[in-house]
């Protein structure tokens, strides 16, 4: 098989680079070990948020949030995006301070996209919120979106585009011939010119193959949905400092998430849900919403995502290898940022650069010493 690109790993941002390279005029094929959306992607809570953004991300995420909006101009569907607004609560008079200062800081630099209110709005916003949040940071235009839906109209877009997709294919060897690469996969061998590293949790692995080895964590976050129950909520809710998510869906369930962690298998394929670390998550949704007290939890899972050590993800093209881009490593907030990403991994595709600043997401941060022939 021969493309002009292959990309590894069949998660949004594969998908989306996927996509954006070809409709550029680039052949690709797209890989993934197991399916579509099968870790990360598919065990998101979905959140499409520009709030409380590190620095570095906004360009990416304020352009990904104007895409958000007109989601259907790219993959012919709104991907179930609803801009419902998100709140980043302060319950104590330090967190408010942090808020403070950080809504300040980014006004001061011409970012007017988060905004702070204080006690009396808030509760107009969750009239259910505890009586002792003292404010928070609001984003009226954010909000949450179906990852499987997106996942769907991202693969559709994908086929419809001209990308060939092939699951339950693992990646064996690579190759660096010439101006070629050779990858060895369960299902046979591909010839590409260049290769895309969007292997999410086995990024590492992929880079390894390459000969561009990097260190990264896996992240192993947990979910909770819960029964149906009257309308609540309905901006996306986080608390400062706290391990915590939650919103409601249309369908009046619960989804309660924030970074809580599973545990992570020894193999590193596949991880488990941690009963006491979930309690905690729950236990701060109570906490923030008291009246959810006794609800039922109806499932929970673990997804699986690849962290570095400053919760960056890496993005651009390697300095060891020709020919090898990654976009890994989104460390629990890369749903939002997949329209933009995939432009930006699309201009590297295409034409070697792109207009954004990755600097901040260079891989040479997490390198580490190839290992000796």
């Amino acid at each position: 098989m021969k493309a002009d690109l292959l990309v590894i790993g069949g998660g949004l941002h594969g998908l989306s680079a996927a996509l954006q390279s070809a409709r550029r005029g680039v052949s690709v094929i797209l890989v993934e070990r197991h399916f579509l959306g099968r870790h990360a992607s598919g065990a998101t809570a979905a959140g499409v948020r520009t709030l409380g953004r590190h620095p570095a991300e906004l360009p990416l995420s304020l352009e990904a949030a104007d895409t958000w909006h007109v989601m259907k101009d790219l993959v012919g569907d709104d991907c179930g995006f609803t801009a419902c607004g998100q709140l980043q609560v302060a319950e104590d008079e330090p967190a408010l301070a942090k808020i403070t200062d950080r809504v300040s800081r980014l006004e001061a630099d011409g970012f007017t996209h988060e905004r702070l209110i204080g006690p009396t709005e808030l509760r107009s916003l969750v009239p259910d919120i505890a009586p002792h949040c003292l404010g928070a940071a609001w984003t009226f235009a954010d909000g949450s979106a179906d990852p499987h839906r997106t996942i769907r109209a991202f693969r559709d877009a994908a086929i419809g585009a001209g990308v060939q997709i092939l699951e339950e294919c693992l990646v064996t060897r690579l190759v660096r011939r010439s101006s070629h690469w050779f990858a060895e996969t369960s299902k046979g061998a591909i010839e590409a010119g260049l290769i895309v590293n969007a292997a999410g949790a086995w990024a590492d692995l992929v880079a390894e193959l390459a000969g561009d080895p990097v260190h990264q964590a896996i992240r192993t976050s947990m979910m909770v949905v819960t029964e149906r129950t009257a309308a609540r909520v309905r901006p996306v809710v986080a608390s400062l400092g706290q391990k915590l998510s939650f919103k409601q869906t249309a369908q009046g369930t619960l989804v309660i998430g924030g970074g809580a962690q599973g545990r992570l298998a020894p193999d590193r394929q596949s991880a488990s849900v941690d009963v006491v670390a979930l309690a905690a998550s729950v236990g701060a949704a109570v906490r923030l919403f008291p009246a959810i007290q006794g609800i039922r939890i109806v499932r929970t899972w673990v997804g699986m995502e690849a962290m570095t050590h400053d919760h960056l993800p890496v993005i651009g093209l390697s300095h060891r290898v020709e020919g090898l881009v990654h976009a890994f490593g989104f460390s629990g907030h890369g749903f939002q940022l997949v329209p933009s990403v995939g432009r930006a991994v699309a201009d590297l595709v295409c034409q070697g650069r792109t207009d954004h600043d990755l600097g901040a997401f260079d891989v040479t941060r997490i390198a580490t010493e190839r290992a000796a022939a």
